[in-house]
């Protein structure tokens, strides 16, 4: 079973459990709305549709939340599981909130758009890290100036003991969370897909990429927000 399939395979719950298996669950979303909503606003103020494509969109959650900070963005929802867009999309409908869905893998072209903001969710730790840096150069070359990339993600320890610790700790604080043992097993079975890379390398591709203002913005063990901003013409100029 491919990464899109096991995925798909958890549509319908993944959201219901995912408030278990993220234990800094509303401060780690909560962050990455933070981070990318001041150049929605300010597209807002100026009289502009907010532009926003999320990277391995799943069910919309992160989509959702942004619709729910920012009322009158315009998301691109991009993922390789159709069962999952297709969860989204629903969400997204019954909010009347103006979307479309792309059905394609991350390794793929981006759609065609100059964004406000590229964020992405639990889903750039899939790809290889050669896989990773290309995305963050084609996240910072869709930007619009002045837009953010955010990555609200799953991260490696910066060595293997510390690695370790994460993943010792994450087990006890899902389980006091109320995991059991089948959503636990399944959960691992999903991971066996991940290629986590730890934040500082993943920052550090992020200014290679060219971003500015390069930060790690929120971090809980395994789980952290980080991301840059693209510089605006008036900062290019100078």
């Amino acid at each position: 079973m491919g990464v899109s399939a096991a995925f798909d395979a958890v549509a319908g719950s993944y959201d219901e459990a995912r408030r278990r298996l993220v234990p800094c669950f509303d401060a780690f979303y909560g962050t990455a709305v933070e981070v990318a909503a001041p150049p929605l606003r300010a597209a807002l103020a100026s009289g502009r549709t907010p532009e926003v494509l999320d990277l391995g969109a799943g069910t919309g959650l992160l989509s959702l939340l942004l619709a729910a900070a920012v009322p009158g963005v315009r998301l691109t929802l991009v993922d390789a599981a159709p069962a999952m867009l297709a969860v989204a999309a629903g969400h997204l409908r019954t909010r009347s909130v103006p979307h479309r869905t792309v059905t394609a893998d991350l390794a793929d072209p981006l759609p065609a758009g100059r964004y406000d903001a590229v964020v992405s969710a639990l889903a750039i730790h899939h790809l290889d890290d050669a896989g990773k840096r290309a995305l963050y150069r084609r996240a910072a070359a869709a930007l619009a100036p002045g837009g953010v990339f955010v990555n609200a993600e799953q991260v490696a320890g910066p060595t293997p003991e510390l690695d370790r610790r994460y993943h010792e700790v994450w087990l006890a604080q899902i389980a006091a969370l109320g995991s059991d043992a089948e959503e636990i097993a399944a959960a691992e079975g999903r991971m066996a897909y991940d290629r986590p890379a730890p934040v500082a390398a993943q920052c550090r591709w992020l200014a290679e990429a060219g971003l500015a203002d390069v930060d790690c913005f929120f971090k809980q063990w395994r789980f952290a927000v980080f991301g840059g901003r693209r510089g605006t013409d008036a900062e290019a100029a100078g």
